[in-house]
């Protein structure tokens, strides 16, 4: 647990059920940030789950869209499902092919069995796990597949693995509540656990890797989309920035860009008959 006189990120399982909440009911105070800096899953990662084209596939807490863009092609009919109105409508002007609508992963607005597929892209640690595995049962067709993926930057990464050991030395213990970004912690619990009873079959997992070159304003971007982020103070966040821009610029060199390492951990199971 971080210091409660410092900034930073708290592991879902420790935050009791309104705090939750309000982090997850946080991210369309950023919409338009968080569909520019937050970056969705790689491609290879789709083609997992769905090598064949399908009739429908669900984007399930699609948020602005990350998923669904890379769903268009993969699915006669793309259905987002996302519970804010300002992420989805940022999703709506985006991607004007996709059938975006107001849903939960408990309480998903669509027929019993009429879905091939249901994909939660860094959504599926907000919900439910048990009512949403029943609502994505109901939902979906014998045989179709639940997945569920997490995206960000690798905590393995070099530039990560870097950055925490040249800030733990910076001056001042540590940089504050930028030290918590490159933090294991930033990562919730990345696994897709089905209890007994439900009618899946054992998840299998799967994990893919890239790289992407991001500049300083780029990673405060990034830094800008988590929950424990929008969560803080005004001047609490103003502060975080600052010292984010010294730390990369001062310590990291950060400038023109740097090459960081991202990972995506896919998860997926299908239902039985």
């Amino acid at each position: 647990m971080p210091n409660e006189d410092k900034p930073g990120p708290v592991a879902l399982q420790h935050l009791d059920a309104e705090e939750k909440a309000k982090r997850s009911d946080s991210f369309g105070a950023v919409a338009s940030t968080y569909q520019r800096y937050r970056p969705g899953p790689p491609e290879e990662a789709v083609n997992w789950y769905l090598p064949k084209r399908v009739e429908r596939v669900v984007d399930l807490g699609a948020g602005t869209g990350a998923l669904s863009r890379l769903l268009v092609g993969k699915a006669d009919q793309v259905v987002a499902v996302e519970p804010d109105d300002r992420m989805r409508a940022v999703l709506v002007g985006d991607l004007p092919d996709v059938d975006a609508v107001k849903g939960t992963g408990e309480d998903m607005p669509m027929h019993d069995r009429s879905a091939d597929a249901v994909l939660a892209s860094s959504s599926w640690h907000w919900m439910d796990v048990e009512p949403t595995l029943r609502e994505v049962r109901r939902v979906l067709k014998t045989g179709g597949l639940l997945g569920a993926m997490w995206s960000g930057p690798d905590p393995e990464g070099p530039f990560i693995v870097q950055a925490r050991a040249l800030i733990a030395q910076s001056p001042g213990g540590g940089g504050g509540g930028m030290s918590n970004f490159f933090a294991d912690a930033i990562r919730p619990t990345s696994t897709l656990e089905i209890p007994n009873g439900f009618g899946f079959s054992e998840p299998q997992s799967e994990t893919f890797t890239w790289m992407m070159s991001l500049t300083a304003v780029e990673l405060i971007g990034l830094l800008g989309t988590m929950s424990w982020v929008i969560n803080l103070a005004q001047v609490e966040r103003e502060a975080l920035f600052t010292e984010a821009r010294r730390l990369l610029k001062e310590f990291l060199g950060v400038e023109g860009g740097v090459d960081v390492d991202f990972r995506c951990d896919a998860w997926r199971a299908s239902l039985e008959g």
